[in-house]
């Protein structure tokens, strides 16, 4: 007899059972989950509940289920490549607590776990890996059967407060050094995506993702149908942009075919050939709009090419026009 429960979510939770196999599936509607839990229990009867789906949820592990995330759930998300190869690195290192039987796991664990990263890692990179981790156990407490008696354990864990503001800027000649340092051999595209980086102020996925259909030469446009903050915009182009795009070759879809991972470790080489400390890739795209605002442009219109999701989060930028509001101001009173 299948088992259909309101999960806390909302959701409707059927479970077949089986000759100590199960299969489990989420619903927005309770109807939904019946008939699919009379289908389901249908096939059990015909033995064809298949083994893949269908594990013991006494028996499926914290790695188990990490595994089973990983390949059905985060290879479906836009940030698959860096989210996969995290919860490989997590696999790999914490072998102990990824052996340990879900119905097992306690806030405890997971609370020394954040602990011991918060020693060598980034708050936001220990918050990010707290939250997979949380909604990798209530998928496979939803859909996949799995029995959390107590809740989902990484959901108590307090997460450390992030602080992700910076202020740094390039220092004179440091450009020139990094382009300067650019291995045209190894990675052709490191050049062309770093200068594209200084003159668009995109963020490294948006400018990975470009793809052909989508930039117009003679508008001197680019549309980024999928963006960070989940709205598309169109960026206008510099003749500095322009010219980099119209040198790219053309053999693929997307412009720069490079995968995330593959332009962090690539970034890493260069800033250290380059002698370059302390900077990130991210650092350019504040260094672009910085540049913009130095230029003259409003905010409003930075906001258009930068993305950002209100002008209460360029207001960072606002110290760099300082100046030139102390002259307007002197000009209105001698006018």
């Amino acid at each position: 007899m299948p088992t259909i429960v309101k999960r806390p979510s909302g959701k409707w939770q059927a479970t077949v059972r089986k000759d100590g196999q199960s299969r489990s599936k989420s619903f927005l509607k309770r109807a939904d989950a019946t008939k699919w839990a009379r289908e389901t229990e249908l096939s059990a009867d015909r033995g064809l509940l298949t083994p893949d789906l269908s594990v013991n949820a006494s028996e499926m592990t914290l790695g188990e289920v990490l595994r089973k995330y990983r390949d059905y759930i985060t290879s479906e998300k836009r940030c698959a490549d860096n989210e996969s190869y995290a919860i490989n690195g997590f696999l790999r290192k914490c072998s102990k607590l990824a052996s340990r039987k879900v119905g097992k796991l306690r806030s405890a664990d997971f609370t020394h776990y954040r602990d011991q990263r918060i020693k060598s890692m980034k708050a936001a990179t220990v918050v990010r890996e707290l939250g997979w981790l949380q909604h990798a156990l209530d998928v496979a407490c939803e859909d996949w059967g799995q029995n959390l008696p107590q809740g989902n354990p990484v959901k108590p864990v307090r997460r450390p407060k992030i602080d992700n503001r910076r202020e740094r800027r390039l220092h004179e000649g440091e450009w020139q050094a990094l382009l300067g340092a650019v291995n045209q051999a190894r990675s052709p595209l490191m050049r062309p995506l770093l200068t594209l980086a200084l003159a668009t102020g995109m963020r490294r996925g948006e400018l990975l993702s470009i793809q052909w259909k989508h930039v117009d030469l003679e508008r001197r446009t680019v549309f980024l149908p999928q963006t960070k903050n989940g709205r598309a915009r169109t960026v206008p182009l510099s003749p500095n942009a322009v010219a980099v795009l119209m040198d790219l070759p053309r053999g693929n879809d997307r412009c720069l075919p490079l995968s995330g991972n593959s332009v962090r470790l690539a970034f890493e080489r260069l800033r250290h050939r380059a002698g370059v400390v302390d900077l990130t890739f991210h650092d350019i795209r504040h260094e672009a709009v910085s540049r913009f605002v130095e230029s003259g442009l409003s905010l409003a219109q930075v906001q258009m090419i930068s993305g950002h999701r209100d002008l209460r989060m360029l207001m960072r930028y606002t110290h760099l026009q300082t100046n030139d509001i102390v002259a307007k101001l002197a000009a209105v009173e001698h006018a």
